[in-house]
């Protein structure tokens, strides 16, 4: 059976947080990181609340990789508030932990809030998927939820937060939108609806994203890109991930490496990977890219290419060495990281199923 299921109201532009105002709420909690409370964009959201009547409580705890502890302090919190609003405000580090959070209070009893989310960055598509991602420190694991009830109920699009990004950020983000795309685009449970936004996305990650690393104010760029990173994430919502997200969820939770910086490093390996399988979906994307290729191999190669190739350009590490990964280290988890990638729901939805020597080989020719 094929579905595509959309729940978010998605307000974009300069006017969209014009929206918050009118959501129907009496108390707010505002959950996001300590540069946000701080550097003044936490206020514009506050602000807003305030001129519509709604109370608001600021939770500027969540870290990068936001843990278990961390959604267990906002579930209390909001629980102690009796909060009907919770705000995410940033990448999707807090994005995440927001719908953990709201998710896990009601489940504690509490009544499900209303959920609204403000990307900072293009990247996670967090702000319209029903998944959430938190990291079990203790165990070196990341913990992927995936329920309906976390998806957000209205997304506020304003390229304007994701100007102070630092380049190697927008660079970073910038993958993991490409690499969403393209897993969901060539996933199994891939339909023509989940297409039509991969396919978007994926063009705009190649024509934007160079232009937006190069220059914090090139606005166009910037909205494009967060655009991408929405319908990126509107795909993979309804058509799930693949094996590249499997392996960067372990990888990224046992080395602490950002996840479009695992997703740069380990997409073209997965795309070599899948080629035999997927080589006609690689071929119709390398199309997209106006890649002129003979065939399906030719195909699978030039878009190989071209994902690294713009990897480079925006100074992207080419190899799991050069993300500061000591050796030792990394060939002692090799099983575990493994073990971890075949389990991971994501890879679910690769079109190649496959076995844990595969997984160790990848990561292997990834080193």
């Amino acid at each position: 059976m094929t579905q595509f299921y959309g729940k978010t109201k998605v307000c974009c532009g300069r006017n969209a947080l014009d929206a918050l105002e009118r959501l129907s709420a009496g108390k707010a909690v505002l959950v996001t990181d300590p540069f946000m409370a701080t550097s003044g964009f936490a206020d514009r959201i506050k602000s807003r609340l305030d001129r519509a009547g709604m109370g608001c409580t600021v939770f500027d705890r969540v870290e990068p990789e936001p843990s278990l502890e961390t959604v267990i302090a906002g579930v209390r919190l909001l629980l102690a508030e009796g909060a009907d609003l919770v705000v995410a405000l940033g990448g999707g580090s807090a994005i995440d932990a927001a719908k953990a959070m709201a998710f896990f209070a009601h489940k504690a009893g509490g009544t499900r809030p209303l959920l609204a989310a403000v990307p900072t960055t293009a990247g996670t598509g967090s702000e319209v998927t029903a998944f959430s991602v938190i990291t079990d420190k203790a165990h070196g694991l990341k913990i992927p939820l995936n329920d309906e009830a976390l998806i957000p109920d209205v997304a506020f699009l304003d390229a304007r937060f994701t100007r102070t990004l630092p380049p190697h950020v927008t660079a970073a983000t910038g993958l993991d939108v490409l690499t969403h795309a393209i897993e969901a685009y060539t996933s199994l449970q891939a339909n023509a609806f989940t297409d039509i936004h991969a396919e978007k996305a994926i063009r705009y990650v190649f024509r934007y994203l160079p232009r937006a690393f190069a220059c914090a104010d090139d606005m166009e760029a910037r909205e494009r890109m967060l655009l991408g990173s929405c319908m990126a994430g509107m795909a993979f919502n309804n058509s799930g991930l693949g094996l590249t997200h499997g392996i960067a969820h372990s990888l990224g939770a046992l080395f602490h490496i950002p996840h479009g910086l695992a997703n740069s490093v380990l997409l073209p390996h997965v795309i070599r990977f899948n080629g035999f399988d997927a080589g006609v979906k690689y071929r119709e994307i390398a199309a997209m890219l106006s890649l002129q290729a003979s065939g399906v191999e030719e195909a699978v190669t030039y878009l190989i290419e071209a994902v690294r190739g713009l990897s480079a350009s925006l100074g992207l590490a080419d190899r799991i060495s050069g993300l500061k990964v000591e050796e030792g280290a990394f060939r002692a988890r090799l099983d575990q990281m493994a073990g971890n990638a075949l389990e991971d729901f994501c890879t679910t939805g690769n079109p190649c199923r496959p076995s844990k020597s595969d997984i160790r080989a990848i990561l292997e020719r990834a080193w």
